[in-house]
């Protein structure tokens, strides 16, 4: 009987635990999402968008308010209209979702931001990816030589030219 007991109490502390972790992803009253819904109104996903600046969001506006969000989110409701999807800003008022603006792919896409990649790429990214650099062509233009007229003259070919 008490193995059974300090078994039954060891669950509980673990779910409690795992409950208090996990707690700070879930959705709270307050926050504002941009939610994709299917043909049948069903939950297909989400991306939170912020009321305040970060790093690494960029502002947008929504059915005329500013918000803070992901390259990566912008890129994803082009995306989610593309598999047909309906995509929304929805408030979360702690007793389920409130819409507060229709279609937010229309208002802000990633060429508003100055974003030329696909979006696929920026999803995969998570975000804008960075220019690389060609470590090859930037190796070869070092040794490439330059004539007397292109080099940088010294101070004294510059003192003769004058």
């Amino acid at each position: 009987m008490s193995i059974r007991n300090a078994m039954l109490a060891a669950g509980v502390l673990i779910l409690a635990a795992a409950e208090a972790f996990a707690g700070s992803d879930l959705p709270q009253a307050g926050d504002t999402y941009i939610i994709s819904r299917d043909e049948y109104h069903g939950f297909r996903g989400s991306h939170r968008i912020y009321n305040r600046v970060a790093d690494g969001l960029v502002k947008v506006e929504y059915c005329g308010r500013s918000y803070w969000v992901r390259f990566a989110t912008v890129a994803w409701t082009q995306l989610e209209v593309e598999r047909e999807n309906a995509v929304r800003v929805e408030f979360n008022r702690g007793k389920g979702w409130r819409p507060i603006c229709a279609h937010p792919e229309r208002q802000v896409t990633l060429l508003d931001l100055g974003v030329q990649e696909d979006p696929r790429v920026v999803v995969q990214n998570d975000g804008v990816p960075d220019q690389r650099v060609n470590r090859f062509a930037t190796i070869i233009s070092s040794f490439r030589t330059t004539t007397v007229d292109d080099a940088a003259k010294s101070f004294h070919g510059r003192q003769k030219d004058k």
